[in-house]
């Protein structure tokens, strides 16, 4: 029980992660770059996260290929909403 919550933990902990820096770096870093806000940039920053995580789910032992799949779909969600956020005009500044 106690390994099966751990496990549940890593995956939505990797979810987060994934999403909020995805996010983050579309709208601050990649504001310019056109070819960063189209689909296919989510879809391939998914599939690329999924593959680099892949090879970590061999080494730890709590997490599996669920929690790649599940890191490389929040990559690919926050890489568009980061895109969107950028379409919008949304930024985050530091109040000054």
């Amino acid at each position: 029980m106690f390994f099966e919550l751990l496990a549940v933990g890593a995956a939505l902990g990797a979810s987060w992660f994934g999403y909020s820096t995805a996010r983050r770096f579309v709208r601050e870093r990649l504001r310019y770059v056109e070819a960063a806000h189209t689909p296919f940039a989510a879809i391939a920053a998914g599939v690329v996260a999924a593959l680099i995580a892949m090879p970590l789910t061999a080494i730890l032992p709590i997490v599996g290929a669920g929690t790649a799949i599940a890191f490389g779909l929040s990559t690919a969600l926050g890489t568009r909403a980061g895109a969107s956020d950028v379409k919008r005009g949304y930024r985050i500044t530091d109040g000054l």
